[in-house]
């Protein structure tokens, strides 16, 4: 249902490694008496936060349960490998999962990708979360495979990552609930993809300015018409030349015989 009541605050919750930053400021030009708050969540949690109700929208990860959100996709990340700056992988430019076979893939209980099955050889535990698996892989005990917003979240001087070749890859989508698409939902969608202020499905539009009638008779194209009007049977009116050059609309008469 559309709400009709608006809401103090537009609550948006976001996964790791996603970047709101250019929507909000957008939002906040857009609505200035509605301030929009950023909620940050693990990539179970947002789905808990958006059912319960702590979120109106939110920037997830896929999949998402259709019977109980609407999405909008946004973007499919690259899947890279993170290995300290010494590793083998830094010699090349892109790795294959056969590449892996030799090395410890550590894979964390928060991963996001969806893995028929893992690379490389399996760790003795997993990592609670992907910020655990990078204290490992800068240990130089093994690697990790995430989306690459992720491999930038945890930067660290002394890891690197490449594009690792034949992975599973993560999207990111718009999400919230079907049953609470309210109009300041309607209003963040528009942002989302790129619609004006004017869009006539955007809320925040603002009236068009009628267009300025042209009067009866007035305009230059129709003096222009006018002036090239041509008389009836298509032919232009004749000039005679004097002969001092100049033109008038009079016959010249017979020449007088000399005496």
């Amino acid at each position: 249902m559309t709400g009709s009541e608006t809401p103090s605050a537009f609550r948006l919750a976001y996964v790791p490694g996603a970047t709101p930053g250019k929507w909000v400021r957008i939002w906040n030009e857009r609505l200035p008496d509605t301030p929009l708050t950023l909620l940050a969540a693990s990539a179970a949690e947002v789905f808990e936060m958006l059912r319960d109700g702590r979120a109106d929208a939110g920037i997830v990860r896929s999949p998402v349960d259709r019977t109980i959100f609407s999405a909008i996709p946004l973007y499919t990340e690259t899947t890279v490998v993170v290995a300290p700056k010494d590793h083998l992988i830094t010699a090349v430019d892109e790795v294959a999962v056969g590449d892996l076979a030799d090395d410890v893939v550590f894979h964390p209980l928060d991963d996001v990708l969806d893995w028929a099955t893992l690379p490389g050889k399996p760790a003795v535990d997993r990592p609670a979360t992907t910020e655990d698996a990078i204290e490992l892989v800068a240990a130089g005990v093994g690697v990790l495979i995430v989306p690459q917003s992720l491999a930038r979240l945890h930067h660290r001087k002394d890891l690197t990552y490449r594009p690792l070749l034949d992975a599973p890859q993560s999207s990111v989508a718009l999400s919230w609930r079907e049953d609470a698409t309210t109009d300041l939902v309607e209003d963040f969608i528009g942002i989302v993809r790129g619609r004006t202020v004017n869009s006539t499905r955007g809320r925040t539009k603002t009236e068009a300015q009628p267009k300025e009638k042209r009067t009866e008779g007035g305009g230059a194209g129709q003096r222009k018409a006018a002036g090239n009007k041509k008389p009836a049977g298509g032919k232009k009116p004749t000039t005679a030349r004097t002969r001092g050059g100049s033109t008038t609309g009079a016959k010249r008469g017979r020449p007088r015989r000399r005496s």
